[in-house]
């Protein structure tokens, strides 16, 4: 597979707003293991490879153990995430395949339950960018691994 378009030297100005956008999510509400756990199960969602070996680089270097990252994708069912995390995920999996009227109540109490107002509106914020970096390297099939070097996940040890 050979990347289509870099989108990056296409639109350079573009490419640094949003970077600057989804940089800014750092300081959000959401903690850091969250945000990469949402991030990869958005990316498998969506079938980003870039994306999900972006992330599961990132979330090793943040810390994450290894065994949760390959629990991810079956998180319903692995006694490995707490309840917060449950909530985050449930709310990344509704928000990245909308259902055709809306998310649920059920699903938005359950998130309620766990996270407040700001952290919900947060995640959002963090659920947005990362399908919005999974559609843009999905479309132009940016390939994984291709950025290591540069974004410093050579350091992650997954190679």
């Amino acid at each position: 597979m050979s990347q289509r378009v870099n989108y990056i030297q296409q639109s350079p100005e573009l490419f640094k707003k949003f970077l600057d956008f989804s940089n800014h999510l750092n300081g959000c509400a959401i903690e850091e293991h969250i945000r990469d756990l949402v991030e990869i199960r958005a990316s498998q969602m969506n079938g980003c490879g870039f994306c999900l070996d972006m992330h599961v680089k990132l979330a090793k270097i943040h810390g994450e153990r290894e065994l949760r990252l390959h629990h991810v994708a079956i998180w319903r069912e692995s006694p490995l995430f707490e309840p917060r995390e449950r909530a985050a995920l449930a709310w990344t999996e509704v928000l990245t395949h909308l259902p055709e009227h809306g998310v649920p109540d059920d699903v938005y109490e359950r998130v309620r339950g766990q996270l407040s107002e700001k952290e919900i509106s947060d995640l959002s914020y963090v659920v947005m960018a990362i399908n919005a970096w999974n559609r843009i390297n999905v479309a132009f099939r940016t390939v994984p691994c291709s950025s290591d070097k540069a974004y410093g996940l050579d350091k992650a040890g997954l190679a």
